[in-house]
């Protein structure tokens, strides 16, 4: 399907901030009615008569009692040059519960309807003025959780990925056009032989880019979701303490008792702009008590699922058959292992521990006199920043959508390539090119299903 330009929808209205109490909050509407339903509600100038792009102040009257809602400003953005190419009116009223809510009724009532999650970007894409790329980065903006995931979205937006992509599209597009040409008009007897070096050519270039931006993906989807981190160690190595420290606050409780934490905190945190899901496992250990063995087992899962796992020995005591354990169940992950509670006499085997530890990941703390902190900080950025700062190009894939539909392009473009040392027709091989460029076309839209976009839009917030 392709994008529809001229396509007229009924007028939407939703409320676009967060529900609660608040300086401001603003209700929007959207659509060629919406000038004509603000106007049944306002009380001021005639929003019909203003200047586009103004802001006008008034009341909100509700039209059948004549009682005065509230005191508000209203935003008055005419088509085609709105968010969404429609006429677009946004109420900024006092924040609260009552009016909001009040307020959007009284639209409702009066001919607009309620919109679905994600329906103002969603017209957005449908009449061009985003592709679904900058449609999606819109809700990545909204869930960025450091300056940098900020960064990113904000760059996905302004259309840095959706031009890569188109670029590609056009490159293949031109050696589809040109090999069409060859095969209908064929002027010299090696003719063939001319247009399978192009497409060959053409097919290696375009595969060595799409694997280029596929190396990002793997610290680009950290960047959108976030680095899972287990926190984990017997009872009472200081685990809860070091989560409290990267949170900056007291999340979790801290007792010198063993076992006080029974179950698995998530919370996410900011390390040197890497957004990190912080999980404050259980401690690993043999029990009795039931409520802890679920625990002990939900730590041995978060273990299993994290991409960076933190593992605290106490190095006031000697190694422990449950610290080996779990230096073996974590030896193939990527990891931390940090001796805490330096402060103290040291009884732990250094010997025995760096046969076991690698050097880059061992480090030594103190998380009550935090001592050593600051070490494990630029550790976790350094681990997963590197190799980004001298990246060439200025896109990183977030998406696992894009990430997916990437690797079916690369593989038709394999394909082509495979074809043609098989000797395969160069009719045949241009399906499979032609192919690589419809699976890029779905990456901005250019080509989609309406069960792609139903379900892409209904992640996103309501009034949005």
């Amino acid at each position: 399907m392709t994008l529809m330009q001229t396509t007229e929808y009924d007028t939407i209205a939703a409320i676009s901030t967060p529900p609660g109490e608040g300086a401001i909050s603003i209700v929007r509407m959207s659509g060629e009615e919406s000038l004509e339903v603000a106007t049944k509600i306002f009380k001021g100038k005639n929003l019909q008569d203003v200047q586009s792009h103004t802001i006008n102040y008034g009341h909100i009257v509700d039209p059948e009692t004549n009682e005065e809602i509230d005191e508000v400003m209203v935003s008055v953005m005419r088509a085609p040059k709105t968010f969404t190419r429609e006429d677009i009116i946004e109420i900024n009223c006092h924040g609260g519960i009552v009016p909001t809510n009040k307020i959007l009724q009284l639209l409702l009532q009066n001919g607009a309807r309620l919109a679905e999650p994600g329906e103002f970007t969603k017209r957005a894409f449908l009449h061009g003025r985003i592709d679904l790329t900058q449609a999606e980065s819109v809700m990545d903006l909204i869930r960025a959780k450091t300056d940098r995931s900020m960064q990113i979205a904000l760059g996905q937006l302004d259309g840095n990925l959706s031009q890569l992509i188109k670029n590609l599209r056009q490159d293949i597009l031109d050696v589809l056009a040109q090999v069409e040409v060859n095969i209908d008009y064929p002027e010299y007897d090696d003719v063939e032989t001319l247009t399978t070096r192009l497409l060959k050519e053409k097919a290696q270039e375009v595969k060595a880019r799409i694997e280029e931006l596929l190396k990002t993906a793997g610290q680009g989807k950290i960047m959108r979701d976030g680095l899972a981190t287990a926190i984990v160690g017997r009872p009472n190595v200081g685990k809860s303490s070091l989560l409290n420290y990267l949170l900056h606050e007291d999340k979790a409780i801290v007792t010198d008792v063993a076992g006080t934490t029974r179950d698995v905190i998530e919370e996410y945190v900011n390390i040197r702009d890497v957004p990190l899901k912080l999980i404050d496992t259980a401690g690993i250990h043999e029990t009795q008590d039931k409520v802890e063995k679920i625990g002990v087992e939900r730590s041995r899962r978060a273990i299993g699922q994290a991409d960076l796992v933190m593992i605290l020995l106490n190095a006031s005591e000697p190694l422990t058959v449950e610290d080996r354990q779990l230096l073996e169940l974590t030896k193939d992950k990527k990891r931390l292992v940090i001796l805490n509670k330096t402060d103290l006499p040291q009884k732990i085997e250094m010997a025995e521990v760096k046969q076991i530890v690698a050097a880059e990941e061992l480090l030594s703390t103190s998380v009550l006199k935090n001592d050593g902190l600051d070490e494990l900080e630029e550790r976790i950025a350094k681990m997963f920043f590197n190799g980004i700062e001298n990246s060439q190009t200025t896109v990183m894939l977030t998406n696992s959508r894009h990430i997916a539909l990437l690797h079916q392009a690369k593989d038709s473009l394999q394909a082509v390539l495979d074809g043609i040392e098989a000797g395969m027709p160069v009719d045949l091989c241009q399906i499979d090119m032609t192919n690589a460029w419809d699976v890029l076309g779905e990456i901005t839209g250019d080509s989609y299903q309406d069960e792609l976009l139903d379900q892409l839009f209904s992640q996103f917030c309501l009034g949005k």
